[in-house]
């Protein structure tokens, strides 16, 4: 049992401890939080004693409590590679919430800092961890559907409409390019885990409604380094929708936000392919926690994890300058 403490308890810490125990008690074998940190103690005190979990904001308390043998990450962005390159020094595991870092050279570093320790670094991106896209992977590397010629994502939702200058989110440093660190992003993850690299983007992102610093209107086009091409649009100010699409020579898929999958061959009609429920977080967590006991690899290899920041920070940057075309390295 990995004996966890989880840093950070806004509605997202929250949810990762509830989708891996019950009333303090783990739901399985692998993972339990027995300690959490806080910016705000109060505002979780209840959560905390419903988990049995001792809590309070001391980040360096959690790190040097012999007990503790990982650190959950459910911060805000900007403070994640210094607090992942810690707890690293202090020999703890990382899992991670997504975005990773905001930059590919902090990203690497924190790769780097996980590395000379010696400690599992695992960045949580639980969309990978749906049945479907387990599957679609699988269809893809067996040839199912032929060539790769273009992929198409959209995650949107109206939590930006909610944001008052007083949550973190609502800033231009904590959410550049709008809706791409909490939404997008899973996108991006998703395109080059089922694609491979990319290479190029174009990107525009807007403040059309929003009265708060964030952007809500992000659009993207993308280049793949096999050459596919790409499309990606997340937005603040709409309703909530979740599609990932994927083309190729002989049909395409559709993955939709509750995990399902639509399949079309280029000579049928489009059918559906039903998947058990998972709770992804849950999967995702005890998949760091095998990893960290050396059972298997974690699920999202360091490599994909540092590119895929180096593709959101060419987005911000081409958004920057009016949608001008950055490439990748």
């Amino acid at each position: 049992m990995l004996n966890t403490a989880i840093i950070g308890l806004g509605r997202w810490g929250q949810r990762l401890v509830d989708s891996v125990q019950d009333v303090g008690r783990p739901k399985g074998d692998f993972i339990h939080f027995t300690r959490a940190v806080t910016r705000t103690p109060a505002k979780a005190a209840d959560f905390a004693e419903r988990h049995g979990m001792p809590i309070d904001s001391d980040y360096d308390a959690a790190l040097s409590d012999p007990e503790i043998a990982a650190i959950a990450l459910a911060t805000p962005h900007t403070q994640h590679a210094d607090q992942i390159e810690q707890a690293a020094a202090a020999g703890k595991h990382v899992f991670v919430e997504k975005p990773f870092t905001l930059t590919a050279e902090s990203a690497r570093q924190a790769v780097a800092a996980c590395e000379r320790a010696g400690v599992v670094l695992a960045l949580g991106h639980n969309r990978r961890f749906f049945p479907s896209m387990i599957a679609l992977k699988q269809m893809i590397g067996e040839g199912e559907l032929g060539q790769i010629l273009h992929l198409e994502g959209q995650f949107s939702s109206s939590y930006g409409l909610e944001l008052t200058p007083q949550i973190w989110r609502a800033e231009g440093s904590e959410s550049p390019a709008g809706g791409m660190t909490s939404l997008g992003i899973h996108c991006i993850d998703a395109f080059i885990h089922l694609n491979g690299p990319i290479s190029r983007v174009q990107a525009y992102s807007l403040k059309q409604v929003l009265k708060v610093e964030s952007n809500d209107t992000t659009a993207m086009l993308l280049r793949f380094s096999n050459g596919a091409t790409g499309l990606l649009g997340t937005l603040t100010a709409t309703a909530r929708l979740f599609r990932l699409q994927i083309y190729g020579t002989k049909g395409w898929v559709r993955i939709d936000e509750d995990g399902s999958m639509t399949y079309c061959a280029v000579d049928g009609q489009p059918e559906a392919r039903t998947f058990e429920k998972s709770d992804t977080c849950r999967a995702e967590l005890e998949a760091f926690a095998r990893a960290v006991s050396g059972t298997e690899p974690y699920l999202l290899p360091t490599d994909q994890a540092i590119h895929g920041i180096a593709v959101l920070e060419a987005i911000v940057a081409s958004a920057s300058n009016d949608g001008a075309a950055v490439d990748l390295d």
